[in-house]
């Protein structure tokens, strides 16, 4: 078989060369839309060989792993497929991408979105432990023809990751809690320091928790934009919750009230018994 990856950044990079350890396909070739990207894929060898849209519909697995907003064109440019190809999409939205699907190729399709990442992106960033031993998501698997979802579990088992299974409404709403959201409260805390009057100063003394707490508000502005504007609702709602949970801390701080402040923060301990 061959696979072809549209889309040669963090994601679809480290793809590549995962996929290639599992030896299921005799070549693995790729599609980026910025020629220095595909260079630096071909010179890092991520993929075997950089090829047109046309010779990628011909591959018998296709994985979207571009911007969201950019998965979106290319559907109604993947018409035409054979039969027996299978499409991944990896996007960090699922609900919009799957109500999108051209009806042609619906059952060709399986939505995904792979539970890892990092703040970096572009090929360079790219590693091949970045996807194994993580959780994937399949989602509205119903409307996915059984050759497709047999074949996206075949290759999900084989790149060691663990298959959860939901439909796109409920992964866009748990997605906006504990990957969405997090990142636009990173922007926001990164940019509350830059917008005081001596960030440098105050950057001085950053340690660890500071770090920890920005290190994402690195990640591609164009992705994470790219993903607010597809899970607008469910990301407005979860900062519905986070600024309630926000307001409830400051008026305890405001009233002097320490020790319903600290159990509050107990709390929050124990989410890590959920781990």
């Amino acid at each position: 078989m061959q696979a072809g990856i549209i889309g040669l950044g963090l994601i679809g990079g480290s793809l590549g060369l995962a996929l290639k350890g599992t030896q299921m396909f005799k070549s693995i070739v790729g599609l980026d839309n910025n020629p220095i990207h595909l260079q630096q894929a071909l010179s890092l060898g991520l993929v075997d060989e950089g090829v047109s849209l046309e010779e990628i519909k011909c591959c018998d697995v296709i994985f979207l792993a571009t911007p969201v907003e950019a998965i979106l064109h290319l559907l109604p440019e993947l018409v035409g497929i054979a039969p027996h190809c299978t499409i991944i999409d990896l996007g960090s939205t699922k609900h919009l991408i799957a109500t999108s699907i051209p009806s042609e190729i619906r059952k060709n399709f399986v939505c995904a979105h792979p539970m890892s990442g990092t703040e970096n992106f572009g090929p360079k960033a790219a590693f091949k432990e970045l996807l194994p031993n993580h959780i994937i998501v399949l989602t509205d698997l119903e409307q996915s023809g059984e050759l497709q979802v047999a074949m996206a579990k075949e290759i999900f088992v084989a790149l060691k990751m663990h298959i959860i299974k939901m439909d796109s409404k409920s992964h866009d709403n748990h997605a906006a809690f504990i990957s969405h959201l997090p990142h636009i409260i990173s922007y926001a805390l990164a940019n509350t320091v830059l917008s005081q009057q001596n960030p440098t100063d105050i950057l001085a003394l950053a340690g660890g928790g500071f770090k920890s707490m920005v290190r994402i508000a690195k990640s591609s502005p164009r992705m994470w934009s790219d993903v607010s504007k597809q899970n607008r609702e469910e990301i407005l709602k979860s900062l519905d919750c986070f600024e309630a949970e926000l307001a409830f801390a400051k008026s305890l701080i405001q009233e002097k009230k320490w020790q319903a402040l600290e159990e509050w923060m107990t709390k929050a301990n124990s989410l890590y018994e959920v781990f």
